[in-house]
């Protein structure tokens, strides 16, 4: 599920979904709101028991605070109060004002640090400083960036993908033609917002070696905080016409996320694969689809659970980096990408 397209259809999917969701005679008052909101995520958010969440404290410490007289602003205020608590990015409450345009009040749980974390990391810089022989990769993603080349005057090929949001996986062909002879290439995903979970596996089979479990899958699909499916058991295999059997260096940071921490639950599996840069977001499951409040408010929630061959998660954790950098704000500004440089680094000394 991909982070960034959380706006898309918002305002499109209001008037076709809204009664079929809420129902024609739901009671519209701030205490009615309240009450439906707590229970539809008691009763399908998937992730209170991985990351420790105490669903009822929220009602208790939150319930008090609303009345008849509660306004919609307040009500929208508690609301991102209890999205924060679970510090989830799949989740978010919106509101849709002024008849219904463009202007949303629209709050994404754990994004209070993504704007720090975006401006230690610059495409242009490393464009620029970093690379040569750049070539870009067709897609129709209007604000993603796509491309490759190779670091200026080194044996190491470079690839850098924005999203996970591509439409098919055969642009890895053209990349690994290109950049495939290199003793190493780096996997550039910092601030990656996801989207296909099954295009990260098609993207991480041009690296794999044979056919592995790398994780398990459930579905919430019961009252109870432990109710969940029959776990799936997803797997990384040898996919595509081209492959890469040397050295992989992947970039992360704190914003990727979603279906890009998918991709590394498949790379993970490989030992010629190297993760550096900062951990990741620790949010991989596939989301609701848009809930509706009789007052118009708009939500979404995680509803399943992404477990390890060994039963454990990675949610709310993220991907710890074999090798942690940091850029700071300071870095990227005088022109330095110190993750690239380590890596450049690493790569050199093998």
């Amino acid at each position: 599920m991909k982070k960034g397209i959380i706006f898309i259809a918002i305002i499109s999917t209001f008037f076709s979904c809204e009664k079929m969701l809420i129902g024609e005679d739901a009671v519209n008052n701030p205490e009615a709101n309240f009450e439906l909101f707590w229970n539809d995520f008691d009763q399908h958010y998937s992730l209170f028991q991985i990351r420790g969440w105490d669903w009822d404290s929220v009602y208790a410490t939150h319930r008090p605070m609303i009345n008849m007289q509660t306004t919609e602003q307040e009500l929208f205020d508690t609301f991102k109060s209890m999205v924060a608590y679970l510090d989830d990015s799949h989740t978010f409450v919106a509101r849709v004002h002024n008849n219904f345009n463009r202007d949303l009040d629209f709050y994404a749980s754990g994004s209070e640090d993504d704007k720090q974390v975006e401006v230690e990391f610059s495409v242009d810089l490393v464009k620029e400083k970093y690379l040569e022989n750049l070539k870009d990769i067709p897609h129709e993603d209007e604000d993603g960036q796509y491309f490759y080349g190779n670091i200026k005057d080194q044996d190491i090929g470079y690839l850098y993908l924005s999203n996970i949001g591509l439409e098919d996986h055969d642009f890895m062909d053209d990349v690994l033609k290109d950049i495939g002879s290199n003793k190493a290439i780096i996997l550039d995903i910092r601030g990656n917002g996801g989207g296909e979970d099954v295009l990260a596996q098609a993207i991480a089979g041009r690296f794999a070696d044979k056919r592995k479990l790398v994780y398990t899958v459930q579905d919430r699909n019961g009252p109870k905080h432990s109710d969940f499916s029959k776990k799936r058991e997803y797997y990384t295999e040898v996919k595509g016409k081209e492959h890469y059997d040397k050295p992989l260096i992947v970039l992360t940071d704190k914003i990727t996320v979603s279906a890009a921490e998918i991709l590394l639950l498949h790379l993970r599996a490989f030992d010629k694969v190297t993760f550096m840069g900062t951990e990741t977001s620790g949010d991989f499951s596939d989301t609701s689809m848009r809930r509706f409040l009789p007052n118009g408010f708009q939500y979404q929630y995680s509803i399943m659970q992404f477990l390890l061959p060994d039963g454990s998660s990675l949610d709310g954790i993220g991907h710890i980096p074999d090798v942690y950098i940091r850029n700071s704000e300071a870095d990227i500004l005088a022109g330095n990408d110190k993750v690239m440089e380590r890596a450049i680094e690493y790569i050199t000394d093998l």
